[in-house]
């Protein structure tokens, strides 16, 4: 799947031999720990939505639970509707992988039933809140932690610019890096950014009646007491829900929640982008060894032909967490280089630095989340977050001191340290490889934060 535009570059010609081997990525499942089990894992999901109210009532309450039911015909997962408070028992809510709360308002549920709801959610159930679901039980401060932040106010129905922040995720990964739509744009009582992961915001310039100082989530996703939330301020027309594109963001914000698809929901803030899906932020990176990268309409880098490395050459990096999204078309291979000095010669980087492979078959050292050749990821983990080819995954590539840590859709896979007096992570640049003809991998959103110096180790600290 390779993306069309303009070739960035292509110099030199030497062969590079890394990451030889290429191999479908690995069967996936739900982010799980042990005590999801009772909720999550079964081949088909099921979900329920629940839209009780008792407060104002959305006349499109109809039209999003056909959209839900639609989806789930699409997507593969059962879909129930209530809006019966007594749905929920913990008996009652262990037979769903998610339950969405759509455009509820007020106080819905009485104190057992919410007890029951909070163990759900701690057993490691999902939750999807559609608009009005952040309307809805304001002395429940579970719920409030869950939503993410309650409503406030909204002006009138409007057309307002989206930006999106968060490409990977299978709710907007869809989406450009704009989305231009009609809506009821809501103001919240709290900005969810620190707590939670913001997929997309509104642009208060585009629209009249914004009230969050230009700092505006309207979309986030969160890993929250042991499950998985998703909201989305939208859905407040009718018509939103014959929308292609809402309907996308509803399937796959759904999907995260069941845990069918996987994405990195922590919070993140504070980095820089070195590639932002522009040609003049390709500016710093520079070619070495043959092949290319093409940047298509989308803000997407494919790789094409090869052995070679594109690499950031503006400066190094010693202490840092690297993000970066990444998609495989199929049997394709590429790699994350790291710690390399500067040179235009690839086998620089193979030589002095370290690779975190992307989707080849091989060895488990030699595979997704390895430090090529060095070792390998933790595999039961790394196949239980990995997304299949054709979605998007995303990387966290930490490197503090000699250590260097992967973390696959939030989660972390591999944990090594380098005691090779030859190398160093301490100091040295970032490069994404193409690796040949026949392997065309993609990259978006490459982004960066450096961290403070720790202490000189050769040993990894314990914990994260």
């Amino acid at each position: 799947m390779r993306a069309k535009g303009r070739t960035v570059t292509a110099v030199l010609g030497a062969a590079l031999l890394i990451g030889c081997v290429s191999g479908p990525a690995a069967s996936k499942g739900p982010e799980s720990e042990s005590k999801e089990a009772d909720v999550k894992g079964r081949a088909d999901g099921r979900v329920l939505v629940f839209s009780k109210t008792a407060g104002f009532r959305h006349d499109s309450i109809p039209e999003g639970i056909a959209a839900v039911k639609d989806l789930g015909a699409e997507g593969g997962f059962t879909v129930d509707a209530t809006e019966d408070g007594a749905a929920f028992t913990s008996r009652n809510l262990a037979k769903y992988d998610a339950v969405v709360f759509l455009s509820t308002t007020g106080d819905v549920l009485n104190e057992a039933q919410q007890r029951a709801f909070e163990g759900y959610i701690q057993r490691g159930g999902g939750y999807v809140g559609v608009h009005a679901a952040a309307d809805t039980e304001y002395d429940w401060a579970f719920y409030g932690g869950l939503a993410g932040a309650y409503f406030q106010s909204h002006p009138a129905i409007q057309p307002a610019r989206i930006d999106v922040e968060d490409r990977a995720h299978p709710a907007t990964s869809h989406l450009g890096e704009a989305w231009d739509r009609t809506d009821e744009w809501y103001n919240y009582r709290s900005n969810p950014r620190d707590r939670a992961h913001v997929l997309a915001s509104l642009d208060e310039s585009s629209y009249t009646g914004g009230t969050m100082n230009g700092d505006h989530p309207i979309a986030w996703c969160q890993n929250y007491q042991g499950g998985r939330a998703f909201y989305t301020g939208v859905g407040h027309t009718k018509e939103s829900y014959a929308d292609p594109a809402v309907r996308q963001h509803l399937l796959g914000g759904v999907r995260w929640a069941i845990g069918a698809a996987e994405a990195d929901c922590r919070p993140e803030n504070g980095y820089q982008p070195l590639f932002d899906g522009t040609e003049a932020s390709l500016s710093a990176w520079k070619q070495a060894g043959p092949g290319s990268f093409t940047l298509g309409d989308d803000g997407t880098l494919t790789s094409s032909g090869g052995l070679g490395m594109l690499w950031y050459g503006d400066s190094g990096f010693g202490s840092y967490s690297l993000k970066l999204d990444w998609k495989v078309a199929g049997d394709d291979n590429s790699g994350v280089f790291v710690g390399f000095p500067v040179s235009d010669d690839p086998w620089s980087a193979v030589n002095n630095g370290y690779e975190i492979q992307i989707d080849a078959t091989d060895t488990p050292d030699r595979t997704t989340g390895s430090v090529y050749s060095f070792q390998s990821a933790d595999i039961k983990k790394r196949d239980r977050v990995l997304n299949p080819p054709g979605e998007w995954n995303t990387y966290e590539i930490r490197v503090e001191g000699e250590r260097l840590r992967v973390y696959l859709n939030g989660v972390k896979i591999n944990d090594f340290t380098n005691t090779d007096p030859a190398r160093s992570l301490r100091d040295g640049h970032i490069g994404i490889q193409n690796h040949g003809a026949d392997d065309q991998v993609s990259f978006r959103d490459i982004r960066i934060k450096e961290l403070p110096e720790k202490a000189s180790t050769r040993s990894a600290p314990p914990g994260d």
